[in-house]
């Protein structure tokens, strides 16, 4: 059962009120400060790309179900959408609409709506989670704490795909300092390491920021 809840009132008790609006659980992670991210890519390990041998998507769990019922994807979409209605009786939304930052897009069919992992997880995968726990990976594929998970319209997250930013960027140009502090602090708090190329590609990003 899902206790998805408004204003402090359990849903269940909203759709007796005929409401079933999916709240905002609350804002997307902010990114670190310019100096922070800085600070932080600095201090990141260069390595070599561990190999991707034993990958697979469902090695990380994600999508898992939360503490309020409903599973992180409608989790993200409930917090980063607007105007959110749920399916009645359901974590399940039913229309919205989602800005997703890569392209500048506002995206008003669910179904388009896609939830993207800033750091890919075959990127994870080869810059250190091959070596981790099971429930260390599950804790980082559905990571809502930190700036890991963001709304992404379908046909930027296919773009994306696997790839770090040493191989791709946001189309949008003016979000690449918020994509590459973004970036840097899950890689510096997960202790991923990097390599030259990402890091050069993150530092010229973060070199946009005019904060």
């Amino acid at each position: 059962m899902f206790r998805r809840t408004v204003f402090g009132l359990p849903t269940a008790s909203l759709l007796i009120l005929g409401v079933c609006a999916a709240p905002a659980l609350a804002e997307p992670p902010a990114p670190p400060s310019t100096t922070t991210a800085r600070s932080e890519l600095a201090a990141l390990t260069v390595a070599a790309p561990h190999s991707m041998d034993g990958y697979a998507r469902d090695k990380f769990d994600i999508w898992s179900t939360q503490p309020d019922g409903c599973t992180t994807r409608q989790d993200v979409l409930a917090r980063d959408g607007k105007n959110v209605q749920d399916q009645p009786g359901s974590c399940r939304p039913a229309s919205g609409s989602w800005y997703s930052a890569y392209d500048d897009t506002t995206v008003t069919v669910v179904a388009d709506a896609t939830i993207d992992h800033m750091v890919p997880l075959a990127e994870a995968w080869r810059s250190g989670a091959a070596t981790w726990t099971a429930d260390r990976r599950k804790a980082f594929g559905n990571d809502l704490k930190d700036p890991q998970l963001l709304i992404a319209s379908e046909s930027s997250n296919s773009s994306k795909s696997d790839s770090g930013p040493a191989d791709w960027k946001p189309t949008n140009h003016a979000f690449w300092c918020i994509y590459a502090k973004d970036y840097t602090h899950i890689k510096s708090i997960w202790k991923l390491t990097t390599t030259d190329d990402e890091k050069s590609a993150l530092s010229s990003m973060i070199d946009t920021c005019t904060d």
